[in-house]
């Protein structure tokens, strides 16, 4: 199948013309002025953005979680992800106690094989760091493999003490892995938890109470710092706090490797939605969880300054009916985790570019460029240029569309941003020369995304 994009202004991090898009196959084979190549269907972009297919490298599709599991598998995470303009995702396969990391993997392959709709890589949870794994480690680098994540949270479950951390980073040091880093003080919290629950305080908000900005600035100085010793890069995911973002902005200046994501959730969302009334808050009880909204204005600006490099969404849905409400009466109990996988592009474009706060060309690339670089996927994936993946979505710029769960394609049965209206909507979306998405339409297929093999550093 062959494609012509025409009349359209195509943007990428560096550059934004006027041009055509020629697609042959699965690659973008030419880009121009006026491109006359005869082609099976043409698409007139006129007046809309040409952009790069967007790439998620933080989601939870079809995972365990406190007795349940995450609503959207991979069959109905990536149609959502696509109707929102994203065509790449990252999941997260978890080796629990006991696993090989290999099994994990293995796991995973089997819950997207079949179903996912989009291109899907994944990044390995090592919750128990023998020398097996280690070496494990390794071969699964060579497999395309290229990114493990540690937790310094949730003692008991996921948590890594910081001998197994450091040594873990010493082996991305020799196989050329990136760590990914849940940085927030899984002690003190547990200890926090613990004695709010004492004193009968069981709400949705003492989820946030209990989990202080302090709590995950001190986590990221010391997996930041960890890291610096080891002289290997880090990778904090879904930072939120203000205070974390200092310690990164702190080593960035001093040249380290230092890098980090935060979420839609943290600059449109704050701390005032866990008061909302009865158990309303429980729609937010994610880690770690909102902030105060003085702290989305400092977001932004490490936004803009590229202190943070990457936009992803942490997407771990789970319905309030059935799930949310299994912490009722417990705000330990809530599983952890909000839907976002569809509104990213759209939320980003509005509250960051119609805004000022980012040029177009970093919201390229802040939700497509960069990510696929730190993780191994650039220049196939995260641009327009001849010979890379046609990972192509067409925005319009100027279309409204108000965010609602009674529309929206994820599988759960609330939308956090319920009511909003957004201006830049995404109009078609084509994966790897592929329309999958055409008006607000799904037309691809379930099972037609390819596991992606990264590169490492």
């Amino acid at each position: 199948m062959s494609l012509l994009i025409t009349g359209g202004t195509i943007v990428t991090a560096s550059d934004e013309y006027r041009g055509d898009v020629f697609v042959e196959g699965e690659t973008i084979a030419a880009i121009g002025s006026r491109l006359t190549m005869a082609a099976d269907r043409t698409i007139d972009a006129t007046g809309k953005l040409v952009i790069p297919g967007g790439i998620d490298v933080h989601t939870h599709l079809d995972m365990p979680f406190g007795g349940t599991r995450s609503s959207d598998d991979f069959e109905s995470g990536t149609i959502a992800a696509a109707h929102g303009g994203t065509t790449t995702i990252v999941d997260f396969a978890i080796q629990y106690k006991g696993q090989t990391l290999h099994h994990a993997w293995e796991a995973w392959m089997k819950k997207a094989d079949g179903k996912a709709a989009i291109d899907y890589g994944f990044h390995m949870i090592v919750t128990e760091l023998t020398d097996q794994v280690e070496q494990e480690m390794d071969a699964l680098v060579r497999q395309g493999v290229t990114s493990f994540k540690l937790f310094m949270a949730y003692p008991g479950v996921f948590m890594l003490d910081d001998a197994s951390i450091f040594r873990a980073l010493l082996r991305t040091g020799k196989n050329g892995g990136t760590i990914c880093m849940h940085a927030e003080n899984g002690g003190v919290i547990d200890v926090l938890v613990k004695k709010a629950l004492a004193e009968g305080k069981t709400a949705p908000k003492y989820h946030a109470l209990t989990r202080p900005a302090r709590a995950e600035a001190e986590a990221t100085h010391r997996a930041i710092a960890l890291a610096e010793m080891a002289d290997v890069p880090i990778y904090i995911v879904h930072l939120s706090a203000a205070e974390a973002l200092e310690m990164v902005t702190e080593a960035r200046d001093r040249g380290l490797p230092a890098y980090a994501e935060t979420c839609p959730q943290y600059l449109f969302l704050s701390y005032d939605n866990y008061e909302e009334p009865g158990f309303e808050g429980a729609k937010y009880v994610m880690s770690p969880p909102l902030r105060p909204k003085e702290t989305q204005d400092r977001l932004w600006r490490g936004l803009a300054f590229n202190d943070l490099q990457a936009i992803s969404t942490d997407h771990c849905p789970f319905c309030m009916k059935e799930q949310k409400v299994l912490g009722q009466d417990d705000f330990s109990k809530i599983p952890n985790g909000a839907p976002g996988i569809e509104t990213r592009m759209s939320l980003v474009y509005d509250g960051g570019v119609r805004t000022g706060r980012i040029s177009m060309n970093r919201f390229v690339e802040l939700t497509a460029t960069s990510p696929a670089k730190i993780f191994g996927l650039f220049p196939r994936k995260g641009t327009i240029a001849p010979g890379s993946d046609a990972d192509i979505v067409i925005f319009d710029p100027n279309r409204t569309m108000r965010l609602s769960a009674k529309t929206h394609h994820m599988r759960v049965d609330y939308n956090p941003y319920e009511g909003r209206e957004v201006t830049g909507v995404t109009d078609t979306v084509i994966s790897r020369g592929r329309v999958i998405i055409d008006g607000e339409k799904f037309v691809g297929r379930a099972g037609s995304g390819s596991f992606l093999r990264r590169s490492a550093r």
